[in-house]
């Protein structure tokens, strides 16, 4: 059969994939099922004998068999359990004894929850460290700040970077948060109760997640609660919107009539147009950007899920089959493409000292306004005189300091020495260069 989804053949890396596999699925249906026999037989609810034997019998349950079962009773985990009492001998019939469906899903869920989870953390440190080490490099690398698209104050490259690198460190720190309210699976049974396998079945719930390394939830219904779910996927709404953000940074720093940073291109091969044979495009920061807003767009379907009838309906099960992988899938390859854009990305610093150059001194109106205020001259009455001096360089196509050089105001207070440190960018960053490295700094594990 042909494949249909993107992420059977174009996106989605080997690892994440493995979690999410029909396979991989199904053993972890069948370790969870192991489980609770080996913690019933602790109990003396079944026999030894029979947990072993379920145990020995998982490696020959083969999906085939599952779906051929399935296709005929129609019901999923059933099919599993069947598939499972016919490998087991006479043990088949302690399997999945005194459970619900659910009890196995979220289980098995939970348990895909934690490899994938460890897989996003993993990217978050790559993506962290790229750009960390663009934001130590770039320290003291001077460019054109910009709000509104204009022209602002001067900034460093570096300090662009080390509010990304905080950022993602944020998103690590959420993650790390919302993870034990997800490694959570259950066998409290079809309503909560837990009545199947009372008076053991705290005590069974309790050994078969010590032996997963899961938590068990205080209460809950058929299922756990999809809230939990749904604060995973606004997080990484969340996180998709700032990798979307980052490098939406660089397609704009790509422009051609800006030029002071660029998606890495293999000039020898690489093919930037069909037809504009000159062409570099942003492919990678595109793409991120149209993949972040299929995750974002899992939000509405995730809170919906956590709409339950009673103790319990069937909505969500079809509906998480594509939020629960899709968004694991589409995150981790966004972090990976996202780290890997910062980690070869081409910066140009003599690009950025021209465009500063050509802004002719209109990005340190700021800084003049702010010399003058320091010889005494009025606040106000000083931004007053600086803005009349940009909107007529605006208009005459002089220079800053050349308008500026015609007020009055400004020459009684400055000479033309203190004009030009005042016109200096790199006179006027600040606490830029200290602010990074404390960023550096709390980046550190």
């Amino acid at each position: 059969m042909d494949p249909i989804c993107p992420l059977d053949y174009r996106y989605g890396r080997p690892a994440m994939r493995a979690v999410f596999g029909a396979d991989a699925y199904l053993q972890r249906l069948l370790a969870v099922e192991a489980a609770l026999a080996e913690a019933q037989a602790a109990e003396g609810i079944i026999p030894a004998a029979h947990a072993e034997a379920i145990r020995t019998a998982l490696p020959d349950v083969k999906r085939e068999r599952v779906e051929a079962i399935e296709a005929e009773i129609r019901h999923d985990l059933m099919a599993v359990v069947k598939a499972l009492a016919e490998q087991a001998g006479e043990a088949g019939a302690s399997v999945h004894l005194g459970a619900t469906s659910y009890d196995i899903i979220d289980t098995a869920r939970a348990l895909q929850h934690r490899e994938a989870m460890e897989l996003l953390e993993d990217g978050l440190t790559v993506l962290q460290a790229a750009l960390a080490v663009q934001a130590r490099v770039h320290r003291d690398t001077v460019m054109l700040g910009r709000t509104h698209g204009q022209w602002a104050t001067p900034i460093t490259f570096g300090l662009k970077m080390a509010n990304y690198a905080l950022e993602v460190q944020r998103h690590r720190r959420r993650l790390a948060e919302l993870k034990p309210r997800l490694l959570v699976g259950k066998l409290l049974g079809a309503v909560g109760t837990g009545a199947a396998m009372a008076p053991h079945t705290l005590t069974v719930q309790a050994q078969v997640m010590e032996a997963l390394g899961l938590t068990a939830p205080v209460a809950t219904t058929q299922i756990i609660g999809r809230d939990r779910v749904a604060e995973l996927v606004l997080w990484g709404a969340n996180l998709a919107t700032s990798l979307e953000k980052f490098t939406t940074e660089v397609r704009n720093l790509q422009r051609s009539e800006i030029a002071e940073a660029a998606e890495a291109f293999d000039a020898a091969k690489q093919v930037g147009s069909s037809t504009m044979a000159h062409k570099r495009n942003p492919i990678t920061c595109e793409n991120v950007a149209g993949l972040a807003r299929v995750v974002r767009s899992l939000i509405h379907p995730a809170l919906e899920n956590n709409l339950q009838w009673h103790e319990r309906d069937l909505a969500n099960s079809s509906c998480e089959r594509f939020v629960i992988p899709h968004s694991y899938l589409l995150l981790d390859e966004l972090l990976h493409k996202t780290a890997d854009v910062f980690r070869h990305l081409f910066i140009d610093p003599a690009r950025m000292e021209r465009n500063l150059a050509d802004a002719q001194g209109l990005p340190l109106a700021e800084a003049v306004m702010m010399a003058l205020a320091s010889q005494g001259m009025d606040r106000q009455a000083a931004h007053e005189v600086v803005r009349r001096a940009a909107m007529a360089a605006t208009a005459g196509g002089l220079s800053l300091k050349e308008a500026l050089l015609r007020e009055a105001e400004v020459t009684a207070r400055l000479d033309e020495a203190a004009l030009d440190h005042a016109l200096d960018p790199a006179n006027y960053l600040g606490h830029a260069g200290e602010i990074v490295d404390r960023a550096l700094a709390e980046l550190k594990p």
